[in-house]
């Protein structure tokens, strides 16, 4: 299995391209594919002029082996700027690095329907012209960079949430899982609910090693507190149960699009039973693949009880 984990991120990263420009029409969602890439850690740039998408690699290191991809997004509106966004994608692959163009473009009447919800005008719009004509001009005038695009994307009936699924496809090196940034915490009820968490449980039901005098003084990341919460009867139905929980939740926040996930556990003080779980529970979604930072917010309080 491990085996061909690493069989399949070698794969990715093999098609993945050094740099990716992003164009297309105004309102189509070019800000928010930024965002996704930006999310797969690219190094992104927005409305960057075409002439300097060169200069910014070789600053980036993109062709020094230093593992960076770049993003960049072209707001096109001249015949100049087609021939330069050209010529700098054939610079660029004799540079010897790799560059796929993306053209993201919509409906006219969903088009349309955004700059009348977002309250803007279109960026060619004339005095007195309606939005409508200035989305076909635009659309004339970008027809031979669609053309040319390597991927072209209508987002016309697309959620975020599926364009993002739509760029993460193509264009990361990482696992569904790897792209979601998953903090599990432990905490203390008795020092105040946590206000950051998306999904937070209570485990003031278990056993509480603070009662035990030769655990009182200890913690959860102790292997006798954790040996002693883990192994109760109790903690193996909740365990069964609450992985079954995050096997059907966390796929479904994939899907939606969530790129960072806080999952609190709580117990009276945050010393004992919350860290052991919370341990624990970032051991079981680790080996799943996905990306977990851990942290225990009493831990640093002096005297803190179970």
């Amino acid at each position: 299995m491990a085996q061909d984990d690493a069989i399949r991120k070698h794969e990715r990263a093999e098609r993945v391209p050094d740099i990716v420009i992003i164009t297309g029409m105004s309102g189509s969602g070019r800000t928010q594919a930024m965002h996704v890439f930006e999310d797969m850690g690219y190094f992104c740039i927005d409305n960057l002029p075409p002439r300097l998408v060169l200069q910014l690699a070789e600053l980036v290191g993109i062709n020094a082996g230093v593992g960076r991809h770049l993003a960049v997004t072209c707001d096109l509106r001249s015949q100049g700027l087609f021939d330069e966004l050209f010529d700098v994608i054939a610079s660029l692959e004799e540079h010897e690095m790799t560059v796929e163009l993306v053209f993201l473009e919509a409906s006219d009447d969903v088009l349309i329907r955004r700059y009348s919800e977002n309250r803007r005008r279109h960026p060619l719009a004339k005095a007195g012209e309606p939005t409508s004509a200035a989305i076909a001009r635009e659309r004339q005038q970008l027809r031979v960079v669609r053309e040319r695009a390597d991927m072209v994307i209508d987002t016309s009936r697309l959620h975020t949430s599926a364009l993002r699924a739509r760029l993460t496809a193509a264009f990361s090196e990482l696992t569904d899982q790897q792209l979601m940034e998953v903090h599990v915490f432990s905490f203390g009820f008795k020092h105040g609910l946590p206000v950051e968490a998306d999904i937070m449980i209570d485990v003031r039901f278990l056993p509480n090693p603070f009662y035990d005098p030769e655990m009182r003084e200890l913690t959860g990341l102790d292997e006798k507190v954790s040996s002693f919460v883990l192994g109760q009867p109790q903690t193996e139905r909740f365990w069964s149960a609450w992985c079954a929980l995050l096997d059907a939740v966390m796929p479904g926040y994939i899907a939606e699009g969530k790129p960072q996930l806080s999952i609190a556990i709580g117990c009276t003080g945050g010393q004992h039973r919350s860290v052991a779980i919370a341990e624990a529970t970032a051991r079981y979604l680790s080996e799943r693949d996905y990306r977990v930072t851990i942290s225990h917010r009493e831990l640093s309080r002096v005297g803190a009880k179970g």
